[in-house]
């Protein structure tokens, strides 16, 4: 018999099937065992993977053996491991084993969760899933959502159903509110959603790069003076940049006086009211209309899963339920939930499986552990960064971010910000670890997100002296 697969139905022998599945298998766990050994160096060029991987489309198949030692040297080896411990850029996206074996299985047994009637297992399974992250942000009962692709489409379906059920069709004067640190995600979705960028109002963000609240009001009360129609504000639980909360309980408490929705992105700070720390940090979260929190971010799924919930599960109902006509015979009855019914996807998979899977397997306090973790080792960070005496804290450790810069000694003249850029780029180049730079106040900053529970202490000392170590070369 040959490796091949059988041409004309598109299938391998059981044998070959379990042969593939072992490699496959043996592939992923030699990447968990020896992620940390890996060069987080900057990957091939664009012309190098081009000669590498553009071919014809082939007529014929190929060795599996062959294929799969390609997709090891010339794909997987060629992207950055999110999961590398000490992977600090961005928001991390440590993944856990027992979710990639559920992607695995929601990938062969190819789950349709549009429709209650072809999908129920699946679909009750997200049910739990959206109602355990609704019980975390202690969201009233009635609340519900599903899980989408991420903090993205999550924020398009929140702010689309806050469009319909505050405006309906005529935006024209509608004034949405945030922060100049809220998440570019916003601007997409409204922009997707017919919104000009004049009905934006973007406010410089205090000191703590919150959202200023006497501005806020100020502005609410001038855009009704001027006949405009102020209907939502979006505050952060979380920022990308520095971890920074908005003050949720008063932004709260201005929108119910004035008839706002009232959206939180909490994609990436959601997931910390799992610790006693990070739950003390986000009173308010339950006055949320709508709420977005990205599992694939600190609660260490693989990509992709976002989720959105609404104050009411009805409202994502009544903004997207289309029946056409080849869905008659599935409409199902009331208690029968219809993802489809609840957001922009009709053919949808079984993104919620993972993270059931995972809760079930580990259990809740194991996450809790992991949150704080991430946690506690931002202010470590601080800690060590603060005892070196050359580095200036920005901002403070929050949320597992932190944001600092190298300032070599007060006798220094040169241009910090050039000097901060420079040390990022010799880190890039070194591969030892991977993080960036981002701009606060016209300052050149550099960032660690420490939510990686597998990063160690070590890690994060062995990463900043080398920084110190490039911060004395540069400014030598």
């Amino acid at each position: 018999m040959h490796d091949h697969p059988s041409a004309e139905k598109l299938q391998l022998s059981h044998a070959q099937m379990r042969a593939l599945g072992y490699q496959v298998v043996d592939m992923i766990i030699d990447h968990y065992e020896h992620i940390s050994e890996l060069s987080l160096a900057q990957k091939a060029d664009r012309t190098t993977l081009e000669q590498r991987l553009h071919e014809p489309l082939p007529e014929q198949g190929s060795d599996i053996a062959q294929v799969l030692q390609q997709v090891q040297r010339d794909i997987f080896a060629q992207s950055m491991p999110l999961d590398h411990p000490r992977f600090f850029a961005f928001i991390p996206s440590p993944s856990n084993f027992v979710s990639v074996m559920a992607d695995a299985l929601t990938s062969g047994f190819n789950p349709f969760v549009g429709s209650w009637k072809v999908g129920p297992g699946p679909a009750e399974v997200e049910l739990v899933v959206i109602d355990w992250l609704r019980q975390l942000c202690a969201l009233p009962e009635g609340a519900g959502g599903l899980c989408v692709s991420g903090g993205s489409v999550a924020t398009l379906t929140a702010l689309t159903t806050a469009r319909h059920m505050k405006l309906h069709s005529d935006i024209r004067k509608a004034v949405i509110y945030c922060s100049d640190q809220t998440h570019s995600a916003v601007d997409r979705a409204l922009k997707l959603l017919g919104f000009s960028a004049e009905q934006l109002h973007k406010f410089r963000a205090d000191r703590h790069f919150r959202l200023p609240l006497a501005e806020l009001q100020e502005a609410i009360a001038r855009d009704r003076a001027a006949g405009k129609l102020p209907f939502c504000v979006i505050a952060n639980a979380g920022t990308t940049n520095t971890g920074a909360i908005d003050p949720l309980v008063e932004i709260a408490e201005i929108c119910q006086a004035e008839d706002l929705w009232l959206h939180i992105d909490a994609a990436h700070g959601g997931a910390a009211v799992l610790s006693e720390a990070g739950s003390a940090l986000l009173p308010g979260l339950d006055q949320a209309d709508s709420l977005v929190l990205d599992p694939h971010k600190w609660l260490f799924q693989p990509f992709e899963i976002g989720c959105v919930i609404t104050r009411q599960s009805r409202w994502l109902r009544e903004t997207f339920s289309v029946l056409p006509e080849f869905l008659r015979d599935v409409a199902g009855v009331e208690e029968e939930v219809n993802f489809r019914d609840y957001g922009i996807q009709l053919t949808r998979s079984a993104r919620a499986l993972k993270l059931w899977m995972s809760l079930k397997v580990f259990g809740l306090s194991a996450f809790r552990q992991a949150v704080t973790r991430g946690i506690k080792l931002a202010e470590y960070t601080q800690e060590h960064l603060q005892q070196a005496g050359c580095w200036e804290i920005i901002t403070p450790a929050q949320l597992g971010i932190i944001t600092f810069r190298y300032i070599h000694d007060s006798q220094f003249s040169g241009d910090l910000n050039l000097l901060n850029q420079q040390i990022v780029e010799a880190m890039l180049k070194d591969g030892f670890a991977f993080l960036t730079s981002t701009v606060l106040r016209g300052q050149t900053v550099l960032r660690l997100c420490t939510i990686n529970p597998r990063t160690t202490e070590m890690d994060i000392r062995e990463t900043l002296q080398r920084l110190e170590r490039f911060g004395r070369a540069v400014s030598s």
